[in-house]
């Protein structure tokens, strides 16, 4: 017990977290790859349900690391830029043994700024996140009956996904020993 205890303190130590960090971060390097991790912050949670049956949840979350929102003047209006960043899917165990399942989708924190004053751009803002989610992970939305859990900022533990972009100049390598922290590039 007194291991497990050791050991689960120095999981959330920050400064272990930062040092696991720096050596991802270096050893991407060495393979031609640029590793950025994504810290979200809460920012609000739809929740929905997936494929018609399975209840999920969309943390729509902010990062400093991503671009900011961008609006270009068109006919009729204006088309917004919003990178995002989505994180795989993950599910948690609650209690009696069910489970749910979680997406964080993040955006700069402008983004969130400007939906909490605009009740337009908090839609737009939502509708980016479920497209995101449909699109990148290959499931249906229930977008009809997708609401905003009010009072609840972030649903489950946070875990910081990356951002992988390849070095200017260098092909990415394929890792020399298979006992890589991270999946390929």
């Amino acid at each position: 017990r007194a291991l497990f205890a050791e050991y689960a303190a120095e999981l959330t130590d920050p400064e272990q977290r930062r040092l696991y960090e720096e050596e991802v971060a270096a050893l991407e390097r060495e393979r031609g790859v640029e590793v950025r991790f994504v810290h979200p912050s809460p920012g609000f949670v739809l929740r929905t349900s997936q494929d018609g049956s399975r209840r999920c949840y969309i943390n729509v979350c902010a990062s400093e690391v991503l671009a900011e929102p961008r609006a270009r003047p068109e006919r009729g209006g204006q088309r917004w830029a919003l990178p995002y960043s989505l994180a795989p899917a993950r599910e948690e165990l609650l209690r009696a043994g069910r489970r749910r399942l979680i997406y964080d989708v993040a955006f700069h924190p402008a983004a969130l700024r400007l939906a909490a004053r605009s009740a337009p751009f908090r839609r737009l803002l939502c509708g980016t996140a479920m497209d995101a989610v449909e699109r990148h992970c290959a499931v249906r939305l229930d977008r009809a009956n997708a609401a905003l859990l009010r009072g609840t900022r972030y649903k489950g533990v946070p875990q910081p996904p990356v951002i992988r972009t390849p070095l200017p100049g260098r092909a990415p390598q394929p890792p020399r020993h298979q006992d890589s922290p991270l999946p390929p590039f």
